[in-house]
């Protein structure tokens, strides 16, 4: 019996190492495929003060990471350039929701388009891959009643990524693997260090997704140009300084206001791009970052909403707004316009009430829904309701 082909996505990490290791023990035919998705010379690109050609790029290291567990583990590595979808599908909308002041996630876009799409396409089309498989913490399950692959929450809660994954579809799962959905990373390093894989050791990427870590504010800059304006006490209207650009701060941020001598720490509380002002309020009055609720749109259920509720335009859940941030009940309901949907799809407009007041919900970002360790999919947040003080 022929043997099912899988592909992994190998970045050089030690999460998609071991994915390779398993299926390859579970007897599957694996192959790898690494993928180029930034080209840091061309976009001018600085790691602190030091070009990345000054030194091996981290791009490049990854990749001969990529290859030394390919050879380790006797298994074919192919590299593959997204570089222009990239650009196209994730880092322009990137800068273009900076622009209009909204604070995006990068990573759900890469998922969407680029692991999820571009690479599954060219592994099933170009490979001859019968699904992929990806080092993300999260499980497939196949549901026989709705007939359709569902997102479910990874055993190490502390890793679950099923927030990063909320924009795929049933179709994309169906062709994906997730072999690391039941480990810890104690127990990945374990198994990388007793197969002696190159990675057993490497620190986890962060930053921006195939971007990595880089000042934020500086980075920015090098695709939007500065817009100075004032820094004003949200409570007062004091101008307590100046800033250049409201764009590159995100609400709650702390750090990197510039307020010289100020008795007190600030946060950012709010953002005004058009009157290029930015709002702070003390840090010991939090009340600013509280909100009670929010609109989405771009929205995208993994999972058929009727399985789960008897009224799916309307229903209760648990969510969460930020990687990590603990579950929180809220209450879900599409809008609608003397009764009809507003609109279908992805522009349809979906309102979401907290149970309580919650603290640093950002437009821009994701509004991912749970229901029993199914990650039912979400959208991304375009008004946030302000939670009025005397509700506190």
């Amino acid at each position: 019996m022929k043997k099912e082909k899988v592909v992994v996505g190998l970045s050089g990490g030690v999460d998609s190492s071991v994915v390779a290791l398993l299926l390859l023990e579970q007897g599957y035919e694996v192959e790898g495929l690494f993928m180029r998705n930034w080209d840091a010379t061309a976009n001018n690109d600085f790691l602190g003060n030091k070009t990345l050609n000054d030194s091996i790029c981290p791009q490049e290291q990854d990749f001969l990471d990529a290859q030394a567990v390919a050879d380790k583990l006797g298994i074919k590595l192919h590299r593959v350039d997204f570089v222009q979808d990239y650009w196209d599908d994730v880092f322009s909308y990137f800068i273009k929701e900076h622009q209009l002041g909204r604070t995006p996630n990068p990573d759900i876009l890469c998922n969407k388009y680029i692991k999820f799409d571009k690479f599954l396409h060219y592994a099933l089309n170009q490979l001859k891959a019968d699904k992929i498989a990806m080092g993300h913490y999260a499980g497939v399950r196949f549901n026989t009643k709705t007939k359709s692959y569902e997102l479910l929450e990874a055993s190490d809660k502390n890793k679950d990524q099923t927030y990063f994954l909320s924009q795929l579809t049933s179709d994309q799962l169906a062709k994906t693997l997730f072999p690391l959905a039941k480990l810890t990373k104690p127990e990945i390093r374990q198994l990388a260090k007793l197969n002696h894989l190159a990675t057993a050791e490497k620190k986890d990427s962060t930053g921006i997704c195939f971007i990595g870590e880089r000042n934020f504010k500086d980075f920015l800059q090098n695709y939007l140009p500065h817009q100075p304006g004032k820094i004003v006490d949200i409570e007062t209207g004091e101008v307590l300084g100046t800033h250049v650009g409201v764009m590159y701060y995100t609400i709650g941020q702390r750090k990197g206001l510039n307020l010289g001598g100020q008795l007190e720490p600030h946060y950012v509380a709010k953002k005004d791009i058009d009157k290029k002002t930015l709002y702070v309020a003390k840090a010991s009055d939090e009340s600013h970052l509280l909100s009670s609720g929010l609109i989405m749109n771009e929205v995208n259920w993994i999972s058929n909403l009727s399985y789960y509720f008897a009224n799916p335009n309307y229903f209760e859940a648990e969510a969460r707004f930020r990687y990590r941030q603990p579950l929180s009940k809220v209450r879900v309901q599409k809008l609608s316009n003397n009764g009809n949907d507003v609109t279908n799809g992805k522009n349809a407009e979906w309102k979401v009430t907290f149970s309580q007041p919650l603290k640093a919900i950002t437009e821009g970002q994701a509004a991912v829904f749970y229901h029993d360790g199914v990650c039912l999919g979400g959208g991304t947040i375009t008004k946030v309701f302000a939670s009025p003080k005397n509700n506190l």
